[in-house]
């Protein structure tokens, strides 16, 4: 049972925050003084302290600094109303877990308490960022991550047919991890001490893909001065995974389809006739399917390389995975570049469930990667983000906002952010002041547009205006 110390002068607030820890099962210690919940810590462990920033006299952050010295295991959540939300950001560069803004939602301060909990039990008896991430699943030298059914069912079909002889065909858009999912099923296959060799079907020209597949004899053509091993010799007995397959051309797919269901090809300008032992893992983004009712795919080429289909979902499908890979690429990013930041702000993770991620998971380790090397505090903060602020707004509400670059240009971060600015406003204009209304329409939840509000001091609007 986890030990919270609560600390607010308001004895509503206290007594509210007393019953509600109670009820979900944890020891709960009161105090309306700061000074003298510096004493309990003095006297006793607590696994977190909740405190108000503003109080008299011993204030949360004296709390806050003070308890870090004492105990510098203990979680600290601080409690915030408008007026102070740059000192709890600032409090959180100096240690705080995280804070919550008055006016709160019960559900939105248990999730919080949840979370830090759950961030320092699985901190506990190492150092910082050297533990596995929660929910990561390792294939032979691949991680993957996420908890979710759609993924979950992704792992069984890996682990079932790794150890077949079967093609595989894997869907999914740009940036879902088609080909970390090739490699875990070679990885965990018995060709897995033979070779994997990948192509990028659309990345090389047409008129070099096949010498690229096939190999060539000397004198084959002008400027070939020696003999080429292709693609499918050098893979022999291991695994080959041809990426976008969906882009070759009609006059290569007949030609890939022998090796396919044949394993046999020549090489160009050769007549003898070479057999192959590999296994084909095919990747794309594209509808196959379609593409053959349309004559732009072989349709025989097509049920030979779909033997076992593995669908990746995109990330917006799959919402309760962000959080766990942004932790991961957090982890992995602060080792990396040598940074010692602990977490991301609940604030920011917000942000991160509501954007739609067009990349997928590429494009969260970019933001990550990004927010960390830029990140000056402990705390990946909303800020750090470089996420599209309107993201599926209307487009027309797109079209009321301009821009216009000055001959001596501009700082794009403030221009960036009084863009921003405008969009608020607009929307919180359509839709009479009314906070919730206008958070729809932006397609963020009310906690965002509430945080996007105060971060740029929108603090006096009424609904009806």
């Amino acid at each position: 049972m986890a030990k919270i110390l609560v600390v607010d002068d308001e004895s509503s607030m206290l007594e509210f925050l007393d019953i509600m820890l109670r009820k979900e099962g944890y020891d709960v210690t009161c105090t309306t003084s700061g000074k003298e919940a510096i004493g309990f810590c003095g006297e006793s462990h607590y696994d977190m302290v909740i405190t108000d920033i503003k109080m008299p006299k011993v204030t949360g952050l004296d709390v806050l600094r003070r308890v870090k010295e004492i105990s510098p295991e203990t979680v600290i959540i601080l409690i915030t109303a408008y007026a102070t939300m740059e000192t709890a950001i600032q409090a959180m560069k100096e240690g705080a877990y995280d804070y919550i803004s008055k006016p709160f939602r019960v559900d939105e301060v248990k999730m919080i308490i949840k979370n830090a909990l759950e961030s320092k039990e699985q901190n506990k008896g190492g150092a910082l960022l050297k533990g596995k991430a929660k929910y990561s699943y390792r294939f032979g030298s691949v991680d993957l991550v996420g908890k979710s059914k759609e993924m979950m069912r992704v792992y069984d079909l890996i682990q079932k047919v790794a150890q077949t002889k079967s093609n595989v065909l894997i869907l999914g858009e740009s940036g879902t991890g088609k080909e970390l999912v090739a490699r875990s099923i070679h990885d965990n296959s018995s060709r897995k001490d033979h070779p994997l060799l990948t192509i990028n079907c659309g990345g090389v020209p047409e008129n070099l893909l096949e010498s690229e597949l096939f190999g060539y004899k000397k004198g084959a053509f002008t400027g070939a001065l020696h003999n080429k091993v292709g693609l499918f010799e050098a893979a022999h007995e291991g695994t080959v995974f041809l990426d976008e397959v969906g882009d070759l051309l009609l006059p290569m797919q007949v030609k890939l389809l022998r090796v396919v269901q044949e394993k046999t090809f020549n090489p160009i300008g050769g007549t003898e006739e070479k057999s192959v032992d590999v296994r084909i893992i095919s990747a794309t983004n594209k509808d196959l399917e379609k593409m053959v009712i349309e004559g732009e795919f072989r349709e025989d080429l097509f049920y030979r390389l779909n033997i076992i289909q593995i669908r990746i979902p995109p990330l917006r499908e799959r919402k309760e995975d962000i959080p766990i890979l942004a932790n991961y690429f957090l982890e992995k990013y602060s080792r990396e570049l040598g940074k010692s930041i602990k977490k991301i702000s609940s604030y920011a993770m917000e942000a991160l469930l509501d954007y739609s991620f067009p990349g997928n998971v590429r494009e969260l380790q970019t933001i990550i990667e990004r927010s960390v090397a830029l990140e000056t505090s402990n705390i990946v903060l909303p800020e750090s983000l470089t996420l599209a602020s309107l993201k599926n707004g209307s487009k027309e509400l797109n079209r009321e906002i301009k821009i216009e670059i000055p001959r001596e240009g501009l700082n794009l971060e403030e221009a960036m952010g009084n863009l921003e600015k405008d969009v608020l406003l607009t929307a919180l204009k359509r839709t009479h002041g009314a906070k919730k209304k206008a958070a729809e329409l932006l397609n963020i939840s009310f906690r965002s547009i509430r945080y996007k509000l105060e971060k740029y001091g929108i603090t006096d609007v009424e609904e009806g205006f």
